[in-house]
C-alpha cells in the first residue's frame, strides 16, 4: 500500500507539472534558427525540377546503387573482419558508462535550454519564460547529477509529451523520448548521486540505512520488475531516433524547399559540392532518411550511428551559428547505439550472429 501511496504521489507530482505546462499558453514557434528567411516553394514543382534533372537523377540512382552495393559486398565478403570483431568487443566493453552517457546527452542540452530560455528546442518558447528556465535547468541538473534520475526522466518525458501535444514544433526534438525513456529504464548509473545513496541505504552498517525510507520499499521492487525491459534499451533509442531522422529529412528538407533552399544560398553550400541547390537540398534529406530508416530497422546500426556522427559534424563546422547545445542529444544517442548496437527486434541481430547484444547492466543506482 505504500508503494502505491508513494507511486499515486509522483504522478500527481507529475500530473501537476504537466497542468503548470499547458497553463503557460500555447507554445509558439519562432523562424527555424538558421533559416534567413525565404520565398515559399512549391513542393511539387521543387520535386519535379530535380527528378527532370537528368545529372541529378543519375546522382540519385547512383548513390542508392552504391549504397545497396557496398552493403551487399559486405554481407558477402566480410572483410576486415578481425578489425570489426574487436571494434564491437570494445564498444561493448563501455557499456557500463551508457547511463552515465545518456544522462549527459539529456542533461546538457536540458540545461542549455534552460539558460536559452527555450523549451527543448531553440525555436520554440513558452508563454512562461520563468517556467521553461526552471524546468530546463531544473530538470537537467538532476538528470546531470544522477539523482532521482528516474523520476525526474518521466517527468521530463511527460511534459515533453505534453508540450508536444499542443505544439507540433517539438518534432524537432524527438529524441528526448527515446533518451528519456532509456534514463528511466536503467536509472543514473555510475557516478551518481543515486548510487551513493542507493549504496548507503544498502550498507545495514550505516546509519542512514536506517532511516532511508525508499531504497529497500520502492526503488528495489521498481528494478525487479523492470530489470527485463533493459535489454531493449538499444531498441527504444534507435527506433526514436530513426523517427527523428525521417522526420528532419523529408519534413523539414524535402517538404521544406523553399527553407532548405535559402540554408544552402546563405551558407554557399554548392561551394562545398558544386551542385545544384536543388539536389543538394534532395541529397541532404535522403541521407537523413536513409539513416533513420536503417536505425528503425536495425541495419547496420553502429554504421549508421557513425554517418550520423559525421553528418552532426559537418554541420557544426559548416553552419558556424547552428547552435551547438540544441545537438548534444543527438550526438550523445548515436554515440549509445555505437555501444549496444541494434539490439533485440534488429536486422543486425538476425545478420550477425557473432554480435552479442549489450544487455545493461544493473548497478545498485536505483534511488530515485
Amino acid at each position: 500500500m505504500e508503494i502505491r501511496s508513494r507511486g499515486a504521489s509522483a504522478l500527481s507530482s507529475v500530473v501537476a507539472v504537466a497542468l503548470l505546462l499547458v497553463a503557460t499558453g500555447r507554445v509558439r514557434a519562432h523562424v527555424k534558427y538558421v533559416t534567413p528567411g525565404s520565398d515559399p516553394v512549391a513542393v511539387a514543382e521543387f520535386i519535379q525540377s530535380v527528378l527532370t534533372d537528368p545529372f541529378a537523377v543519375t546522382v540519385l540512382l547512383g548513390g542508392a546503387v552504391a549504397v545497396v552495393g557496398l552493403g551487399a559486398i559486405y554481407l558477402q565478403l566480410r572483410p576486415f573482419s578481425n578489425d570489426v570483431r574487436t571494434f564491437r568487443e570494445t564498444m561493448r566493453s563501455y557499456e557500463n558508462l551508457l547511463p552515465w552517457l545518456l544522462r549527459l546527452s539529456i542533461g546538457l542540452p536540458l540545461v542549455g535550454a534552460g539558460f536559452a530560455g527555450y523549451f527543448f528546442s531553440p525555436i520554440v518558447q513558452t508563454g512562461s519564460p520563468t517556467f521553461t528556465r526552471l524546468f530546463g535547468i531544473t530538470v537537467g541538473f538532476l538528470i546531470l547529477f544522477g539523482f532521482g534520475t528516474r523520476l525526474v526522466a518521466g517527468v521530463g518525458l511527460v511534459v515533453y509529451l505534453v508540450g508536444l501535444a499542443i505544439e507540433p514544433a517539438l518534432l524537432l526534438a524527438f529524441e528526448y523520448v527515446p533518451g528519456f525513456l532509456a534514463i528511466a529504464l536503467l536509472g543514473g548509473g555510475k557516478p551518481s548521486a543515486d548510487h551513493l545513496v542507493a549504496s548507503m541505504a544498502a550498507d545495514d552498517r550505516t546509519a542512514y540505512s536506517r532511516i532511508d525510507p525508499f531504497y529497500r520499499r520502492v526503488a528495489e521492487p521498481f528494478v525487479e520488475r523492470t530489470s527485463h525491459l533493459t535489454a531493449f534499451v538499444p531498441t527504444i533509442v534507435r527506433i526514436g531516433l530513426g523517427i527523428a531522422f525521417i522526420y528532419l529529412g523529408i519534413t523539414q528538407k524535402i517538404m521544406a524547399p523553399g527553407d532548405a533552399l535559402a540554408v544552402v544560398s546563405k551558407y554557399n553550400l554548392t561551394a562545398v559540392v558544386p551542385v545544384a541547390p536543388e539536389l543538394w537540398v534532395v541529397g541532404a534529406g535522403l541521407t537523413e532518411a536513409l539513416v533513420g530508416v536503417l536505425l528503425i530497422v536495425g541495419a547496420f546500426t553502429r554504421a549508421a550511428s557513425a554517418v550520423a556522427i559525421l553528418l552532426f559534424t559537418t554541420t557544426l563546422f559548416g553552419l558556424p551559428d547552428d547552435p551547438v547545445l540544441a545537438h548534444i542529444s543527438l550526438f550523445g544517442l548515436v554515440s549509445a547505439l555505437l555501444i549496444t548496437g541494434g539490439g533485440p527486434f534488429s536486422v543486425d541481430s538476425v545478420l550477425h550472429s557473432d554480435e552479442d547484444t549489450v544487455r545493461p547492466s544493473r548497478p545498485r543506482d536505483t534511488v530515485e
